[in-house]
Order: structure tokens, then sequence, then C-alpha cells
């Protein structure tokens, strides 16, 4: 299944681009999946996407937890979480 990949903040200029469209194996159907799938990526998404990294995640541009569900054509955002003042 394909999906949009969105990244952002310090993780866009970590990886050094902002989206990109993503064939995913069969099995990656969660954000947690997909979380790992783009670790296993190895470099800089090795680090970006560590387990002890914490990100925010939304689907179709609604908040979701780990386990939330991720479907062919769905944009999938990742971002490092922010503090106001």
């Amino acid at each position: 299944m394909k999906v949009k990949v969105l990244y952002f903040a310090s993780l866009r200029e970590k990886l050094g681009r902002d989206a990109e469209e993503l064939e995913l194996p069969a099995g990656v159907a969660t954000v947690a999946a997909l979380r790992i799938h783009l670790r296993g990526r190895g470099g800089v998404f090795e680090s970006s996407f560590a387990e002890k990294i914490l990100l925010r995640a939304a689907v179709n541009q609604d908040m979701v937890q780990p386990a939330a569900a991720v479907k062919a054509g769905d944009e999938v955002a990742f971002f490092p979480p922010v503090t106001g003042g």
C-alpha cells in the first residue's frame, strides 16, 4: 500500500526532505509499525526514528497514538513535540 509521509521541524532538517511517498510492505498497518519500518532504513532514519526519540504523529491531519491504523492513500505526518512560550 502506498502512503504519503510528511516530516516536520527538526525531523525535516535531519532527513533533508519534507515529504515522500512510500510503498509499505505487508504488515506495516499502524503508525508504530511505520515508524519501525522507517527506522529500518538505517543511517539518519535509524537515529531520527529511534525508540528513545519522542515524536508525535498525525494521520490525515488528526493527531493519533502509535496504535492508529494506516491505510492506503493516508497522509502520515511525524514531528517532534512542540513547546510553547
